[in-house]
């Protein structure tokens, strides 16, 4: 195992004990998973379905095709939706899990309208997203580049041969973000927990109970 996947697998760990002390999982709960890979390059990744005892009861909800997903995890139900609205209920979930998505949805107005729709159709949240202003981007591995305003990050991340990160590949998101987002989109009773690595903020996590 590389030493990015036992960085993740570690960190993705520590998520899911926390995620097992504040709710008390049981056989009748509804989860929704926003943001599945059909193509798993890390351990980690897929995480609640490889872990959850009760894979019957999620529903992963993503923008692409999933048939190695539905083949990887057959008894969860899988819903493609075109990246806006999701196609469901109010409130039909006990519990929507979101891991690291949210920077990958699109600019401001789209991470906007992923949170509206998350409180519309969940009655509790747990929702990660990497700091913007940790060293170190996780996903090209690149330190500071990040801090740059994103043009700029562009410009530079294409030129050292990670343009795959570029446009709207993520838009990371500082505290101050965060928040101002989560107001907006109505979330009026919520705790972000700071998850540490080397002192420095890796991911923010949103509780929302």
């Amino acid at each position: 195992m590389s030493l990015a996947n036992i960085f993740s697998k570690y960190f993705r760990d520590k998520k899911w004990q926390l995620f097992l002390k504040i709710f008390s999982l049981n056989s009748n709960l509804k989860i929704l998973d926003i943001g599945y890979q059909n193509q798993e390059y890390q351990v980690a990744d897929n995480y609640l379905e490889k872990h959850y005892p009760y894979p019957e009861r999620i529903t992963a909800l993503g923008i692409e095709d999933a048939p190695l997903f539905k083949k990887r995890y057959p008894r969860v139900a899988v819903v493609k939706y075109d990246g806006q609205n999701f196609p469901f209920n109010e409130q039909e979930f006990d519990i929507a899990w979101s891991n690291a998505t949210l920077e990958h949805v699109g600019d401001y107005q789209k991470q906007l309208q992923f949170l509206k729709e998350i409180k519309r159709c969940a009655q509790a949240v747990f929702l990660t997203t990497p700091n913007r202003y940790f060293p170190l981007e996780i996903h090209t591995r690149l330190p500071f580049l990040h801090w740059l305003p994103k043009k700029y990050f562009d410009f530079v991340a294409k030129k050292m041969g990670k343009g795959w990160a570029t446009g709207d590949y993520m838009y990371l998101l500082s505290l101050k973000d965060l928040r101002q987002l989560l107001t907006v989109a109505g979330f009026d009773n919520y705790e972000i927990i700071h998850q540490r690595c080397l002192g420095f903020t890796l991911q923010f996590i949103v509780i929302v109970k």
